[in-house]
C-alpha cells in the first residue's frame, strides 16, 4: 500500500509502516464486507497515511495536501478502486457521537483549507450537506467518506484506530456506467447483513437522501442537522 505523497509536508509518521500493516490485515479478513476496499488493497491502490490524533488539527495541511495530489493523479490516470485512508493514533476511547463530532471537525478544516488554496468545488455534487446529492470536494474532485473506529456500533465500521477513508465520488458514477453498481452495493449489503445480522440503516444511494448521514457509521436519528459548512462560494 503506498503512502500518499505529501512533499509540502515530507515528514513520515513513527507509525507508518505499523498502520499500514494494521489496515491491510483488517481489510483482508474474509469478513470485512466492503469488496471495493478489498479490489483497492489487491491492487494497491490503497494509500494510506499514518497521522497523530483524529480530535487534533495538527495534520490537518498534510493530509489536505495528501489529498490534493491524490485527487490529481486520479485526473491524470482515471482508474476504479482508488481509496485514501488516513489512519490516526488515536484517541482510542471516543464514544460514537464523539467520532462523529471529530470526524466533522476534521472534514470541516480539511475543506476549509481547499477554499484557502483556491480549490473549486465538484460541481457535478452539492456542498449543501442536507441536499441529497451532496459531496465533499478536494482538490476539485468529490469525495465520500467512511468513518472507522474502535467503538462503532456496526462491526464493519470497528477498527483498531480511528480511520477516515476518502473515496472518489467519480468511481461510483464509473461503476453505475458500467452496470456494476447495484451488484456490488447488493454484494456489500449482504456480507454486512452476515456480519451484523442486520442490514446497515444508514446506507442508501446517492441522489435518495444525504451521504453526510452515513459518514461517521453512528445511525443518526431523525432531525440530525449535519455540521458541516462549506465556506467558499456556491455557484
Amino acid at each position: 500500500m503506498p503512502a500518499p505523497l505529501t512533499p509540502l509536508f515530507p515528514w513520515r509518521h513513527e507509525d507508518q509502516d505499523r498502520f499500514e500493516r494494521l489496515l491491510q490485515a483488517h481489510v483482508q479478513d474474509r469478513l470485512f464486507p466492503c469488496v471495493g476496499a478489498k479490489a483497492a488493497l489487491a491492487k494497491g491502490t490503497l494509500n494510506v497515511l499514518a497521522c497523530n490524533r483524529i480530535d487534533s488539527g495538527w495534520d490537518d495541511l498534510r493530509i489536505h495536501d495528501g489529498l490534493m495530489r491524490f485527487a490529481a493523479a486520479y485526473r491524470e490516470e482515471p482508474a476504479l478502486y482508488r481509496s485514501f485512508a488516513v489512519v490516526f493514533d488515536g484517541p482510542t476511547e471516543l464514544t460514537e457521537a464523539e467520532f462523529e463530532q471529530s470526524l466533522w471537525k476534521r472534514v470541516q478544516s480539511l475543506s476549509d483549507k481547499d477554499v484557502w488554496r483556491g480549490q473549486e468545488y465538484d460541481t457535478r455534487v452539492s456542498p449543501d450537506p442536507a441536499d441529497t446529492h451532496f459531496s465533499l470536494s478536494f482538490g476539485g474532485e468529490a469525495f465520500f467518506v467512511v468513518g472507522l473506529h474502535p467503538n462503532a456500533s456496526r462491526p464493519a465500521r470497528r477498527f483498531a484506530k480511528p480511520t477516515l477513508v476518502f473515496n472518489l465520488h467519480d468511481q461510483f458514477e464509473t461503476l453505475r456506467a458500467d452496470g456494476l453498481y447495484e451488484s456490488m452495493r447488493e454484494k456489500i449489503l449482504v456480507r454486512d447483513e452476515a456480519l451484523a445480522g442486520s442490514r446497515n440503516p444508514m446506507l442508501s444511494r446517492h441522489g435518495e437522501s444525504s451521504e453526510a448521514r452515513q459518514y461517521s457509521g453512528r445511525i443518526v436519528e431523525d432531525g440530525w442537522s449535519c455540521p458541516f459548512h462549506y465556506q467558499g462560494q456556491n455557484d
